[in-house]
C-alpha cells in the first residue's frame, strides 16, 4: 500500500493500522514524491490525500490515470460536498472517504477495492454463495437452501453488495454510495427500512441468519454469527 498523506499523525495512524492488518507500507507527504513512487512502484492500494503540498490529489490522481497506472485509488478529503467527491470520482478515483474517519471503514474500502481489481483480472463472477444462500447474477434468482426468495430490485442490489463484501462489516455510507448513489441524506432511514425487508425474506424463515447489525459500525453479511 502507498499512503499519500502531509498530515504526518493521519499518515502514521492508517500505516499503522495496515501494518498491523498484515499489509506493507510506504509513505509520502507530498504529491511530487507521492506522484513518483506511484508510477514507479508495483502497489496494490493507494491512499491519497486530496490536499496535498508541491502538487495537490487530484493532479496526482489525473497524472497517474493519463499514465495508464491502473492501481486503485482511495481519496481521502475533509471536503464532504457531492460535487467535491463526484470530481474526485471523475477525475479517476475508484472511492473517495471524508474525514475524519474510522480506521475499520478505510481498510473496509481498501479491501473493497482490492477484491474489485482482482474480479477484473479474473472475470466478472456470475454467482454468488455464503453458506446455504446462494445468488444468480445472471437470472437474478436468490435461493436459499434451495428455496427460491423473491426480492424487488433494490433489495437485489442490496443483497449484491452485501454478499460481494461477504464476511467485512460495511456502513451506511457505504451502502448508500453503492446502492442508492449519492440522492440521500444519510440521516435517512431508506437503509434501515430496507435492511428490514432484506432479513425478514432471507433469515426469518431460516435456523442460522446471515445478516448480523454491527453496533456503531454497520451490517455484515456472514454465516460466522
Amino acid at each position: 500500500m502507498l499512503i499519500i498523506e502531509d498530515d504526518k499523525e493521519v499518515s502514521s495512524y492508517i500505516a499503522n493500522g495496515l501494518q498491523q492488518a498484515g499489509y506493507t507500507v510506504d509513505q509520502s507527504f507530498d504529491g511530487k514524491d507521492g506522484l513518483y513512487l506511484a508510477t514507479t512502484e508495483p502497489y496494490d492500494a493507494i491512499v491519497l490525500d486530496r490536499m496535498l503540498p508541491k502538487v495537490d490529489g487530484l493532479t496526482v490522481l489525473r497524472t497517474l490515470r493519463a499514465s495508464d497506472v491502473k492501481t486503485p485509488v482511495l481519496l481521502l478529503s475533509a471536503i464532504g460536498e457531492v460535487n467535491d467527491r463526484v470530481e474526485g470520482l471523475n477525475a479517476g478515483g475508484d472511492d473517495y472517504l471524508v474525514k475524519p474517519f474510522a480506521f475499520s471503514e478505510l481498510r473496509a474500502r481498501l479491501e473493497a477495492l482490492l477484491r474489485r481489481a482482482e474480479g477484473e483480472h479474473q472475470g466478472d463472477l456470475t454467482r454468488l454463495t455464503v453458506a446455504d444462500l446462494d445468488v444468480d447474477l445472471l437470472r437474478r434468482e436468490v435461493h436459499r437452501n434451495g428455496i427460491r426468495i423473491d426480492l424487488q430490485p433494490r433489495e437485489f442490489q442490496l443483497l449484491e453488495y452485501l454478499m460481494r463484501h461477504a464476511g467485512q462489516v460495511v456502513t451506511r455510507t457505504m451502502l448508500l454510495e453503492a446502492v442508492w448513489g449519492y440522492h440521500f441524506d444519510p440521516q435517512t432511514n431508506v437503509i434501515d427500512v430496507h435492511m428490514s425487508r432484506l432479513r425478514n425474506k432471507i433469515d426469518k424463515n431460516f435456523t442460522a441468519p446471515l445478516l448480523h447489525t454491527i453496533r456503531g459500525s454497520g451490517y455484515r453479511l456472514d454465516a460466522v454469527a
